[in-house]
């Protein structure tokens, strides 16, 4: 079987986060999205039943509290990876991976064991790391400097590579990893799985642009975003390689605009939980790059709202309209996050899905 995100033809869809608590909004809503493994499950049935192509995570450790401890309650990727790709047949399911917390050989085979779960369509998204309070809890150091971090990442996903491409017992003498007569097997399905990365700093677009299918990054200003793309693309293009960048959006989509703003205003202006929200901006100020700084201050609502991602807020013809002005930017895909995942994506599914095809970018 072939794995969705390994085809380079149409824009990407995917959901993003529905392993967290509350999802990507970062409200006090008593409805607001509940990750039990039942909701994560019905929701993975459901995408999968539409030809959305793949499911992202958030691995998190601790939460950004506030009243609501936003990402407080995460369920483990790995294993909810696992658990997705045993019950459903076409969609792409991502594992996210902090470097930092995992041996690579242990990775190197969980990943390689879920993609036979899958049948070919598991992928990694790799976390060189930035949050430095979750690394204190978990009894580890983040170093103050991009390039130790992604020195690391990069030593670790070689010895991933290297794992999976030999079908020998090897020795690795490294910087950081130091092992002794290791194997990889089981091996992916396809020799590999896709690869997604987001970074910010020059040193993390190094190492997407040396290692990732996908960089991820925000969409703040569209023209800012056309020329960064075509950067990117270019200084991938340098080293031989072809990427495609993905951004993440947040959809209120209702019958009406009128509706999809109430919504937003009861969502956001009326329940955010500011104090999570600034807890979340002050930590991505302070030790991430995945968000252009200048920037980040016009963007607390957005924080609010959807964790930054672009805002996708109106009628269905308008959610499908902002979708396309995204494809037309350069992007090859958007993941799609919602107040409530499994509510709100029958409507997307029914009204949205089908503008976009007749646009033809799906």
């Amino acid at each position: 079987m072939t794995n969705l995100m390994m085809k380079k033809e149409g824009f990407k869809l995917g959901t993003f986060s529905s392993n967290c608590s509350s999802g990507m909004t970062v409200t006090k809503l008593p409805e607001r999205w509940k990750n039990t493994w039942d909701n994560n499950l019905k929701l993975g049935q459901m995408l999968d039943e539409a030809g959305i192509d793949f499911m992202l995570p958030i691995a998190r450790w601790i939460g950004y509290g506030g009243e609501t401890d936003f990402h407080g309650g995460v369920l483990e990727t790995m294993t909810w990876a696992a658990g997705l790709l045993a019950s459903t047949k076409n969609i792409s399911v991502f594992a996210t991976i902090h470097t930092a917390a995992n041996n690579p050989v242990v990775i190197a085979k969980q990943i390689a064991t879920i993609d036979q779960i899958g049948h070919g369509r598991a992928g990694l998204n790799i976390v060189a790391g930035w949050n430095k309070p979750e690394y204190e809890a978990l009894g580890l150091t983040l170093p103050d400097d991009h390039e130790t971090r992604y020195g690391y990442a990069q030593e670790w996903f070689d010895v991933i590579r290297k794992l999976w491409s030999s079908d020998d017992y090897f020795d690795w003498e490294g910087t950081y990893f130091h092992l002794k007569h290791v194997i990889g097997d089981p091996k992916p399905v396809h020799g590999t799985v896709p690869i997604l990365n987001a970074a910010g700093s020059p040193q993390g677009r190094d190492f997407a642009t040396d290692n990732a299918n996908y960089l991820f990054t925000p969409a703040i200003d569209l023209n800012r975003s056309k020329d960064e793309i075509q950067e990117l693309k270019e200084q991938a293009a340098g080293k031989g390689r072809d990427i495609g960048v993905l951004t993440f959006s947040h959809v209120i989509c209702r019958e009406t605009e009128d509706e999809a703003r109430a919504f937003q205003k009861h969502v956001t202006d009326d329940n955010a939980d500011w104090e999570a929200v600034d807890n979340l901006v002050n930590l991505q100020f302070a030790h991430a790059h995945s968000f252009p700084h200048d920037l980040l201050a016009q963007i607390r609502y957005l924080m609010a709202q959807g964790h930054g991602g672009f805002p996708l807020v109106g009628t269905p013809e308008q959610v499908a309209e902002g979708i396309i002005k995204l494809h037309e930017t350069g992007f090859a895909g958007t993941t799609l996050s919602f107040v409530d995942y499994v509510e709100e994506f029958p409507l997307f599914r029914d009204r949205v899905l089908p503008i976009l095809a007749e646009a033809g970018i799906r």
